[in-house]
């Protein structure tokens, strides 16, 4: 197990330096989503990787928990503005995930895919170099079902609608495409730190 981050004494400072514009910290960790909380059965289960239309590689949920795990502590911030810090997290990187399937991110854009059919977009640079995980833990607990388990995309730098919750898979395209937000009018980067909340925010 690898443990990244660090918890420790903070300073007021230090915490304020932590928060983006517009954000409010809390304590709670509150449940949004799109629709109605899917209940996914283990067994029935699966994780795809897909180049283009094309898969090429799918694990199972024991596949999947017998790949590399990391543990992460990061802070989270959702776009209807509270953010949560030094969240704990375990699962599987997205580039231990890539290595294990012997595939290259080559394509310049990802869609991320929930068995809830919630899609969202990210540049495949979003993902890579120890930024994002497949979490299959939160606070040392199996996922629980409503915060997306029994696994979801964390992707902690980016505004947490781009942490796609009850991930089914990844699929690596050409065209940066519209998910499920970014349809209705949600930023196609959503960057925390410049407020990328709408599509016309910078």
């Amino acid at each position: 197990m690898i443990t990244r981050g660090f918890t420790g004494r903070r300073t007021p400072e230090d915490v304020a330096a932590r928060v983006p514009p517009g954000q409010a910290l809390t304590t709670d960790f509150p449940v949004l989503s799109a629709g109605p909380t899917p209940r996914i059965k283990l067994e029935d289960w699966s994780f795809t990787l897909k180049v283009g239309p094309r898969p090429v590689f799918k694990w199972t949920w024991e596949e999947f928990n017998a790949l590399p795990q990391t543990s992460y502590v990061r802070d989270i911030h959702c776009v209807t503005t509270w953010s949560k810090l030094d969240t704990a997290w375990e699962g599987v990187t997205i580039d231990d995930l890539l290595k294990a399937a012997g595939v290259e991110a080559a394509k310049p854009f990802v869609l991320a895919h929930g068995f809830d059919g919630y899609s969202t977009n990210l540049p495949a640079a979003d993902l890579a170099g120890d930024k994002a995980m497949i979490a299959l833990k939160y606070d040392g607990e199996p996922l629980a079902p409503d915060h997306g388990g029994p696994a979801r995309l964390l992707v902690p730098h980016l505004y947490f609608w781009k942490s796609a919750k009850w991930v089914s898979g990844l699929q690596f395209t050409d065209v940066d495409t519209a998910g499920f937000w970014e349809l209705r009018g949600y930023h196609m980067v959503g960057d925390p730190w410049r407020e990328q909340r709408y599509h016309d925010d910078p």
